[in-house]
């Protein structure tokens, strides 16, 4: 039965500018961004080559150099095509640019991901659906506790979707708390049909089209995990998650209560904890405390710090009992002595704090 539910081609959507998690992205396009120890983009085509797909083609925007400097040096057991857009064009403008890329016939189905998703979804198990129910499109659902943030996918009992609701605003618009994942199958027909040359928002035009012309879109409802990375609180837990194992990747070969890439040295006495990273050729002094955070490569945590759920960019300083809290230190920043940033903070790369006990909170 496994070639039954095969599925050989997937577009992976890596063209967001990623402003929620600046100042990281001001260097580094988000999909690119180290998640336990390797770019985020590499647990997602790894875990579609697994299910089966032999060709993936990224569909970049934003810095997009950075993809492809990386893909000419990888190896990933998979053949990677990078399509780019001049101009940003939307969820479903970026799957139409996709397609000249793609070699499917009109029937095959094709695996649509989001770049910023980090999930569990059984995607052999997706395609199996799409193939089964003859759908045009397949839509990964999951549950969440508050789906206001999110667009809202009603199913009837059939699982046939009903309705695409965007962002409910009032109690009565939640009707359902399945939300839209961001990892679909097309039937490779359905993206011939979406217009190419201009933006298209999948969610807003592609999906409510489909619907009003009859064709047949269903939802697959998976309760396992699923994590948006778009901000920096997500992204500290969805690097965490994969280095304790509650997320699955087969990108990280082995999980634990820590992740020290090479040449990275910790004093003995320093406390690392909470499915922390240390960066290659990063530095943790000695007596720091650094749980649950992502620690990039090049950067130093002086004697005495915490670092807690907290990113420290490439080549930066943390300096001797500074304390962060829910803080992003971009790229080569340096934060001296004795400070104390909490609850969002984040400093722009490059930026020199100084020494001093000052105390930086987003809320203050």
């Amino acid at each position: 039965m496994w070639h039954a539910c095969r599925v050989t081609e997937a577009v992976l959507l890596v063209g967001g500018q990623g402003t929620r998690l600046r100042p990281l992205t001001i260097n580094t396009p988000k999909p690119m961004l180290p998640v336990a120890g390797v770019p985020f983009t590499v647990h997602q085509i790894t875990r579609a080559r697994d299910a089966g797909v032999t060709r993936i083609v990224l569909a970049t925007s934003y810095k997009a150099e950075v993809f492809r400097a990386f893909i000419d040096d990888a190896d990933l057991g998979i053949e990677v095509v990078i399509a780019t857009e001049e101009e940003p064009l939307g969820t479903g403008g970026a799957i139409r640019h996709a397609l000249p890329h793609l070699t499917s016939g009109p029937d095959d189905p094709v695996l649509i991901f989001n770049g910023d998703v980090l999930s569990g979804v059984d995607i052999a198990g997706l395609v199996q659906h799409h193939r089964d129910t003859a759908s045009d499109v397949t839509l990964y659902l999951t549950p969440v506790e508050d789906p206001r943030a999110y667009g809202l996918v009603p199913t009837d009992h059939d699982g046939r979707v009903t309705a695409f609701l965007e962002k409910p605003k009032t109690e009565e618009e939640i009707v359902t708390n399945n939300i839209n994942a961001g990892c679909y199958v097309f039937r490779k027909s359905v993206i011939d049909s979406i217009p190419a040359g201009r933006p298209v928002s999948v969610e807003r035009e592609t999906f409510p089209g489909l619907l009003a012309s009859g064709a047949l879109v269903t939802g697959v409802v998976d309760k396992g995990y699923w994590l948006d990375l778009g901000t920096p609180l997500s992204f500290v837990r969805g690097s965490c998650d994969l280095v304790l194992g509650a997320a699955p990747s087969p990108a990280v070969p082995t999980t634990g209560d820590y992740l020290q890439l090479a040449d990275a040295q910790v004093a003995g006495d320093a406390q690392v904890h909470g499915g922390t990273v240390i960066g290659r050729g990063a530095v943790v002094g000695s007596g720091a405390i650094v749980n649950g955070a992502v620690v990039f490569d090049g950067a130093e945590i002086a004697e005495g710090a915490h670092v807690i759920n907290s990113i420290v960019g490439a080549g930066a300083v943390v300096g001797a009992g500074t304390v962060l809290k829910g803080a992003v230190i971009g790229d080569g920043a340096v934060v001296g002595r004795g400070n104390e940033l909490l609850d969002g903070v984040r400093v722009w790369p490059g930026a020199d704090l100084g020494d001093g006990t000052v105390r930086f909170s987003s809320d203050a």
